[in-house]
């Protein structure tokens, strides 16, 4: 059996249990697709596009955060 019959029969598997309520079993098929995806060629580059997507939120965001703080922390401005 491909990965990929086993990929869509998770997919499957999880919007069956979305659609029965059963959150945990949609979260394990859910998992078992990402796993069984990231183990194919296709999805090898996935945790490093994930890792670079969220380093480059952190460096852009860090300086806006660093600024609010230096801000109120009494920039002396009457408002």
């Amino acid at each position: 059996m491909s990965v990929g019959v086993l990929i869509l029969f998770a997919v499957v598997g999880a919007v069956i249990c979305a659609k029965a309520r059963v959150a945990a079993g949609a979260v394990v098929f859910s998992l078992v697709a990402l796993v069984l995806f990231v183990a194919t060629p296709a999805g090898q580059g996935l945790p490093d596009a994930v890792s670079s997507f969220l380093s480059t939120v952190d460096h852009s965001t860090t300086p806006a955060l660093n600024h609010e703080r230096e801000a109120s922390a009494g920039s002396g401005a009457v408002g």
